[in-house]
């Protein structure tokens, strides 16, 4: 943190970036830091390996922030100028799609901010803390401990805290400690306006509403000697529903809200590959799971993972997968 203090402690070009399709916790975190930093005089810039979800539009300062697949040139020269890089909520540059070999061969000081599991070393600086709720939580300890508490105003909290609220699914998962309450507060003296946040991302098109009560009515199963959920999307059901990025945020959780679930997973058919959600109770770890079988990772109760075989084997390989975890899921 000393030699931190000493780089921020005059005018640098800062970029910040996050993990690709980034959710609200990576946004979030990422704005709420450039307003921090930009309040001290630091020329920051924001970029997105691609782009974000409609219902993050009203995050202060989103409206700069920089897509990288649609602004390739601007990004790289962006990149080039810059002294200094935050790389936000993700641990592996994997994570950054394509733009992972533009930031690796940068020879800007890197700093990474993140709460996953077992991060990379790629960067000169770690902040690495699985056991914090959110990455948006760990800004505010940044900011303690480079001394730029006072400089986090209306605009950050209300980033900072949307954050927050969503990565701990409304101050509902294990992760959430009595720091994060305090730190939620704080962001709330600071101007977070808590009433407009939840609106804001709970503000439903008709479509996803829809998208939403047809996945959970109708492609949910239960396997009750695994005490686990699926729910599947196929890509012609998305275009049925005229699907837009987010729209699929949080259906996971549904599955999981079924009565004694331990263990749920939601399975996406999208552009060629699928994508899987999961989502736990307890101690089942689906990081490790994630990253065993499906080429992912998370935390130990919320993770994500892809395949590339065809949805319906990637069912079944799921079911299979199951079998080794019987004793573990009924325990």
């Amino acid at each position: 943190m000393k030699d931190i203090k000493v780089l921020l402690s005059d005018k640098k070009n800062i970029v910040i970036t996050m993990h690709k399709n980034p959710d609200c916790d990576a946004l979030g975190s990422s704005l709420g830091l450039a307003h921090i930093l930009g309040n001290i005089g630091h020329k920051v810039k924001v970029i997105s390996p691609n782009s974000y979800p409609e219902f993050l539009n009203w995050l202060p300062g989103q409206e700069k922030v920089l897509n990288y697949e649609n602004n390739i040139i601007e990004s790289e020269n962006v990149i080039a100028d810059s002294d200094i890089i935050f790389c936000l909520d993700f641990n592996n540059l994997k994570r950054l799609g394509d733009m992972k070999t533009l930031i690796e061969k940068s020879n800007s000081y890197k700093i990474l901010i993140d709460h996953h599991e077992d991060p990379n070393n790629f960067c000169d600086f770690m902040f690495s803390m699985p056991s914090k709720s959110s990455t948006c939580e760990m800004i505010y300890d940044f900011a303690v401990n480079v001394g730029l508490i006072d400089k986090i105003d209306s605009a950050a909290a209300n980033c900072l805290y949307a954050g927050i609220v969503t990565d701990t699914g409304g101050f509902a998962y294990p992760c959430v400690t009595e720091e994060t309450f305090k730190t939620a507060a704080f962001f709330i003296r600071k101007g977070a306006n808590i009433s407009k946040i939840n609106q804001s991302l709970n503000d439903y098109s008709y479509n996803r509403l829809k998208l939403l009560g047809y996945s959970i009515l109708e492609k949910t199963e239960y396997l009750n000697d695994f005490k686990t959920s699926i729910i599947f999307l196929t890509n012609d059901e998305l275009n049925e529903f005229n699907f837009k990025k987010g729209d699929t945020e949080g259906i996971v959780n549904y599955g999981l809200s079924v009565k004694n679930c331990v263990f749920a997973a939601f399975f996406l058919e999208k552009d060629g590959i699928v994508k899987i959600s999961f989502r736990s109770k307890y101690n089942f770890d689906v990081n490790k799971f994630a990253s065993k079988y499906f080429n992912g990772g998370g935390h130990v109760n919320a993770a994500g993972g892809m395949s590339r075989e065809s949805l319906d084997d990637t069912i079944s390989k799921f079911k299979d997968i199951l079998l080794n975890y019987a004793k573990d899921l009924n325990g």
